[in-house]
């Protein structure tokens, strides 16, 4: 392993031991920091911030998203930041180099009815795959669930009684969410159904698959499912993803009056400013309320 290697997955290191850093966003960080380093082509520890500015002024020339360019310049951000405080360098070439503005446009959500249209669709198929999509859908829906949490949850995650289950989300972090009665109630159908599958090796996961070699269902498996059940629906697969059923979840709550601390307490949201942007969505839809049915747009 050479010395930038060694330096990148120290770093790597550190941010699992310390911070909890979840595999995903391991893979995210060293990815960053390899692109980074095809570009720069010399020593990371004589990177100055010239160097820094001269890396976002490729990163634009080359057409990238100000999301993608924000999250590479964060991880390098962090990067040095790390090798500064082990004394490997004495300047932090992206400290005062600033993330580009990005625009935050508003998530997208399916309406409730278009929600049951596809539930509906896998549950008018009796096989094992439809029945699990099925129950992962309206589970997914009722709780808010992130993909990568909903595929990889434990069978012993199900507080039955309380109408709970126990989520471990993005750096192990753990977070109650109470579920609708009706979802609790498909869950618990759906494992009778799996315990009575013989194909079923792996026990200790929810949704268990019988191909993949993680034991579950993957997220990619899920997504392809749920992108067929769209069409079967008659919703437009563009429109459709695990992650807007996350959003319809928080959407519709607030829709609801639903209490916005509340909301992201469910989502896992580290910041509340995260759980805000589906207000916005909600304020839309008023406007649109406003416009289409206050009586003095009629008399004009």
């Amino acid at each position: 392993m050479n010395k930038v290697s060694q330096l990148v997955e120290l770093f790597l290191d550190a941010c699992v031991a310390e911070k909890g850093l979840a595999q995903n966003s391991v893979i995210s960080y060293r990815s960053d920091l390899a692109h980074f380093i095809d570009f720069y082509g010399a020593e990371l520890t004589d990177a100055d911030e010239a160097d820094a500015y001269a890396y976002i002024k490729h990163l634009n020339e080359k057409g990238f998203e100000s999301s993608s360019i924000a999250r590479k310049v964060s991880a390098l951000r962090d990067f040095y930041k790390f090798l500064l405080s082990e004394n490997i360098i004495d300047e932090n070439p992206f400290a005062e180099v600033d993330n580009p503005k990005q625009k935050r446009s508003l998530p997208k959500f399916l309406t409730r009815e278009e929600i049951n249209r596809i539930i509906d669709a896998a549950r008018n198929n009796d096989d094992f795959s439809h029945q699990r999509t099925a129950v992962m859908l309206k589970l997914m829906y009722a709780g808010g669930l992130r993909v990568s949490e909903l595929v990889t949850l434990p069978l012993n995650c199900i507080n039955a009684k309380q109408n709970q289950i126990l989520i471990k989300g993005k750096g192990s972090k753990e977070r109650i969410v109470p579920i609708a009665e009706a979802a609790m109630v498909s869950v618990l159908n759906w494992i009778k159904v799996r315990n009575s599958s013989a194909s079923i090796k792996e026990k200790r996961f929810l949704f268990p698959s019988t191909r993949s070699l993680s034991g579950h269902l993957t997220r990619d498996g899920f997504y392809k499912n749920v992108k067929k059940l769209a069409v079967l629906a008659g919703i437009s697969p563009e429109r459709v993803s695990p992650h807007v059923l996350r959003h319809s979840f928080a959407t519709h709550l607030l829709d609801s009056n639903a209490d916005l601390r509340s909301v992201q307490a469910m989502l896992g949201h580290k910041d509340i400013s995260t759980t805000q942007i589906y207000t916005h969505t909600t304020a839309q839809s008023i406007i649109k309320e406003v416009f289409d049915k206050h009586p003095l747009n009629k008399c004009l």
